[in-house]
């Protein structure tokens, strides 16, 4: 629900929004932008808080956040109230997505993190597949208003009785202990395993916004049809389950640091494969099943992955400072991209563009592999 209303609800009520309340597409989606950058700003106090207090705090203080966001888009009037009401929505993002969940079930769960992880992902892959048509069906009966108005209902009756009825009050004390052969924590934080795995996860981000927010220009730019895009776009979020529940079913028998080299190799595959799409739908097709699986996968090695790593000391601060980086590059990707068809209409050196990026995060997450090993 937290997704599927603070982050998806743009692609469907965005039109809608811009006609009513009279502001541009560029101020439409400058304001999530700017949302997008207040998730990062916040999310390594999140990250120190849920370490400090319990996860509790944070996701009930999302959703109320997340509440207050949409009752504030839905009685926006113009540029302002727009702009307030995305920003209001980033911070709840940042409160009540992936990255505090991470945190909260790293306290709760045990040594069944990192199924506890994978399970929780399996939802959130749905996010899109429930939001997108349902956010349609209100616009079409009632208007967006209304949707944003349901939205905030759902977070109050729904998202914040769950968080305040299942996550326990306070730390819990019986978190995982740091391993054995684990650096410290300065060294955890801050040392090179730590700025190469920023960066591999950070240029995953980009690529994954960037291809979220152009992929069909870019299929359609090969000679692709727009129809045939689509249905090739379509078959991506299936793909992300897919490779989730595959990781779900062995992951007690592979390392998550083996599953991430996995699936950085694949995504780079993936978008090599894109590079070569000329037209030709089926392979396209193959680029959206491996693109889709790497890209559902590369979730759950954000949650996973550092702990391996780096141990579990600090896990909540450690996942934040990760995730800051990685919201800055993602609200920043949309509109890097577009700089760049300017200089590239057809669009090919863009699709290389993005390739050699694949290329450098597989190299980034094999240094940081190397270093965190020394």
């Amino acid at each position: 629900m937290s997704w599927g209303t603070l982050f998806y609800t743009i692609a469907v009520l965005g039109r809608a929004m811009r006609a009513d309340t009279g502001v541009g597409e560029l101020w439409l989606f400058g304001s999530f932008t700017a949302g997008l950058f207040a998730s990062g700003l916040v999310s390594p106090w999140v990250g120190r808080e849920i370490d400090a207090r319990g996860g509790r705090r944070v996701l009930a203080g999302g959703s109320v956040l997340a509440a207050l966001a949409c009752a504030t888009l839905a009685t926006a009037a113009g540029p302002l109230g727009v702009l307030a009401g995305w920003l209001v929505a980033g911070v709840a993002m940042g409160a009540c997505l992936y990255d505090p969940a991470f945190a909260t079930l790293h306290q709760i769960a045990g040594t069944a993190y990192r199924h506890a992880v994978t399970a929780l992902t399996l939802f959130g892959g749905f996010a899109s597949t429930v939001f997108w048509p349902l956010s349609q069906y209100i616009l079409d009966t009632a208007g967006w208003r209304m949707a944003f108005a349901a939205y905030a209902v759902l977070h109050l009756v729904v998202c914040l009785p769950i968080h305040l009825w299942s996550v326990p009050a306070g730390r819990v004390p019986h978190a995982p202990v740091p391993r054995a052969d684990a650096p410290p924590a300065a060294a955890a934080h801050g040392g090179p395993a730590f700025w190469w795995l920023v960066t591999a996860l950070s240029l995953a981000a980009f690529i994954g916004s960037a291809v979220a927010a152009h992929l069909i220009g870019l299929l359609v730019a090969t000679g692709l049809s727009a129809r045939d895009a689509v249905l090739v776009g379509s078959l991506i979020g299936p793909m992300q389950v897919a490779g989730r529940i595959m990781e779900f079913a062995f992951s007690r028998h592979v390392r998550a640091v083996a599953v991430g080299a996995f699936a950085f190799a694949l995504m780079a595959a993936a978008l090599a494969i894109m590079t070569q799409v000329r037209g030709a739908w089926i392979v396209a097709l193959a680029f959206a099943i491996a693109y889709g699986w790497a890209n559902g996968v590369m979730t759950i090695v954000r949650g996973t992955v550092p702990a391996e790593l780096f141990g579990h000391r600090d896990y909540g601060a450690l996942l934040g400072r990760l995730a800051m980086p990685q919201f800055v590059v993602k609200a920043a990707a949309p509109f890097a991209m577009t700089l760049l068809f300017l200089v590239d209409p057809d669009r090919v050196l863009s699709a290389y563009a993005l390739f050699a990026l694949g290329v450098a995060g597989v190299v980034a997450y094999r240094a940081a592999v190397a270093a965190a090993r020394k």
